[in-house]
């Protein structure tokens, strides 16, 4: 399959570095172009517009947002650079885009590379939930991007009544009545949803609080979610969980 790219990043070696990764693991993958700042790549872009973006974040001139606002309807393939570690990572996972930690691993590249082999035609919408994130560190993020094997769903996380593990993958249930499948696991939203008022009742169910309507003693104790769903409760989380209940007035 034969793929264009342009690689932005400020740091020379840096470029290089990726240049020759790609050449060795993608010489199918023509670099059509490489830029150090923010006016060079939009200089680029105004010319072509690649099936693939490798854009780093910070940039001298400015920050890779600053080119993809240049570029609102972009329809390249971005796939984000950075040296950021700590609320870089949080960004990424919320907006569910690919990314690669400077020094890149070639494994990973190649990881990124082929989830982007599938997703050429993906709409990048998902973006502006990793803006928000990013620019906003020390706030609790309010969407998050839901990949399903044909499209990337935004959602409000209040608006998220429960999750549900199904193997690898994992159940959304929204309080629309919409409901979401997504092939990642229930562990990793647990993760995600940590300081959202999320609880892990059960292996199998993560429940936002705020949609608990009564707790069931009996038949071993239950919770009934507002919109009717029936969430089980572990044998080990039952006095945990009702002692939370009680701190909220139930």
């Amino acid at each position: 399959m034969k793929l264009t790219a342009i690689l932005v990043d400020d740091m020379p070696q840096a470029l290089q570095v990726l240049k020759s990764d790609l050449a060795d693991l993608y010489p199918e993958i023509e670099i059509t172009g490489t830029a150090e700042s923010v006016v060079d790549a939009a200089k680029l872009l105004r010319k072509q517009t690649p099936d693939l973006l490798f854009l780093d974040i910070m940039l001298g001139d400015g920050t890779g947002f600053d080119l993809l606002e240049i570029f609102p309807d972009l329809s390249s393939k971005v796939i984000f650079v950075t040296a950021y570690e700590e609320h870089a990572i949080k960004a990424f996972r919320f907006a569910a885009v690919d990314y690669l930690l400077k020094p890149i691993n070639p494994e990973e590249l190649k990881q990124a590379v082929e989830k982007a082999k599938t997703q050429l035609s993906a709409s990048n919408e998902h973006l502006s939930v990793l803006k928000e994130t990013f620019h906003n560190p020390d706030s609790l993020p309010e969407r998050i991007s839901l990949h399903t094997q044909e499209k990337i769903i935004i959602v409000k996380i209040a608006d998220i009544i429960r999750c549900e593990a199904d193997s690898n993958n994992t159940l959304f249930v929204l309080n629309s009545g919409k409901k979401i499948f997504v092939t990642k696991t229930l562990k990793q939203f647990e993760q995600m949803f940590t300081d959202h008022n999320f609880y892990r009742s059960h292996q199998s169910h993560l429940i936002n609080m705020d949609f608990i309507q009564e707790y069931v003693r009996k038949d071993g104790g239950y919770l009934k979610m507002k919109n009717g769903d029936i969430v089980s409760v572990s044998v080990r989380k039952k006095t945990e969980l009702i002692g939370l209940l009680n701190n909220r007035g139930f």
